[in-house]
């Protein structure tokens, strides 16, 4: 069965339909939480500037984030659509976009995972009572594989560029802020993009070449620290842990050493992803922190990476540190007082109930109309 995260939602209004889309979208990616958990530890000890610098085990890095956890979320999505047959061709699919594309493809694993599952659950209905018996095992393997390779090429072909399109827009538009002196309003762009997992085209794309260009004149940049800033995540997190879903709070103080000692930010997306509505969080505490470094004249002189305190710390400049560390910790100030808001400091988690996992998934149950992952307890409704 599969694992709700978010409760039942009622309704066909704007909010009802963000709500389903976030609670679909954290039925993909939180069952995969400890995979980013682990690609996370493995990150931030063994990169070059991690805290146990090892090539060896370095090489693990970079084919977990662009292909494991793709598919894992391209798997999971399509398990979501049409139980284990959809699991697989969502993950054949996802190859293909995975390997499309110079950035992490987590977008694209949402989108043709469950929609490569779809295509065959259509496929199946369609020929429900008329395969001759004998033939069903046949049928069922030649769908599957001619469905889920056909996606895989589609995937390569069009989506893959497609989202790197969406990738290059949105630095576009960044650079138009930067340039109108609408600093803190970056944070409007910046935040809803990191949480979809483009931070790093954003902050290596964007704001690190600008950054060193100015750096190189002045000695230091501000640029290096709008998408780095590991405080909203901190306060997220923060919020999560006090005023979170019962069932996720215990996840949180691990998410919180990963993130903020660590500085692997994509370790609380998903925590976004499963109530879109914190992304007003996410924006209010991003555009605090560059108000802040603006109004202080704080700068780095390269970019931190990965973008943990400890890493702000170190590039640095001497004289620097007052600024620096004052809009970290407005920012995760004002990220976990509005996050905690949006999550009614807990009163509309009180009543949730998250089932365990089950083993497996049944080979019938497929997701309502509404695209709403299925539940064996329910839950309030949030308001």
């Amino acid at each position: 069965m599969v694992q709700p995260y978010t409760p039942p939602v009622t309704g066909t209004g704007i909010k009802a339909s963000v709500q389903r889309l976030g609670g679909y979208l954290a039925g993909m990616v939180m069952p995969n939480i400890g995979a980013f958990i682990a690609w996370g530890l493995i990150t931030a000890l063994f990169i070059p500037t991690g805290w146990l610098p090892n090539e060896f085990f370095a090489k693990l890095v970079g084919p977990m984030i662009t292909l494991l956890l793709p598919v894992l979320i391209g798997y999971t999505g399509g398990r979501l659509v049409h139980g284990q047959r959809g699991a697989v061709v969502g993950a054949v699919a996802t190859i293909g976009v995975a390997i499309g594309s110079d950035v992490p493809m987590f977008l694209g694993a949402m989108i043709i995972g469950p929609l490569t599952a779809y295509i065959l659950k259509l496929f199946d209905k369609l020929v429900e009572g008329k395969v001759k018996p004998g033939f069903e095992m046949l049928i069922d393997n030649f769908s599957a594989g001619i469905i889920g390779g056909g996606m895989a090429m589609i995937g390569l072909w069009r989506i893959g560029p497609i989202v790197a399109q969406l990738t290059e827009w949105a630095g576009g538009a960044v650079e138009w802020l930067i340039s109108h002196s609408l600093l803190p309003f970056v944070s409007v762009l910046v935040e809803p993009a990191k949480v979809l997992f483009l931070n790093n085209a954003i902050n290596h794309g964007v704001f690190g070449p600008l950054g060193v260009a100015e750096s190189a004149h002045t000695g230091k940049s501000i640029l290096f620290m709008i998408e780095s800033n590991p405080g909203p995540g901190l306060g997220l997190l923060l919020a999560y842990l006090f005023f979170g879903p019962k069932s996720l709070r215990p996840t949180a103080p691990a998410a919180i050493v990963v993130q903020f000692l660590g500085g692997i930010h994509e370790i609380y997306f998903p925590y976004v992803l499963m109530k879109p509505r914190l992304i007003l969080a996410m924006i209010g505490g991003g555009a605090a922190g560059v108000g802040t470094f603006m109004v202080t004249g704080a700068g780095l002189v390269a970019t931190p990476a990965p973008g943990s305190i400890f890493a702000y710390l170190a590039v640095t400049p001497k004289g620097g540190y007052f600024g620096v560390l004052l809009g970290v910790l407005i920012a995760a100030g004002v990220t976990f007082a509005l996050a905690s808001i949006l999550l009614g400091f807990g009163r509309l988690e009180k009543d949730e109930v998250v089932a365990a996992p089950d083993a497996d998934v049944a080979a019938t149950p497929s997701v309502p109309a509404q695209a709403q992952p299925v539940a064996t307890r329910t839950a309030t409704t949030e308001a």
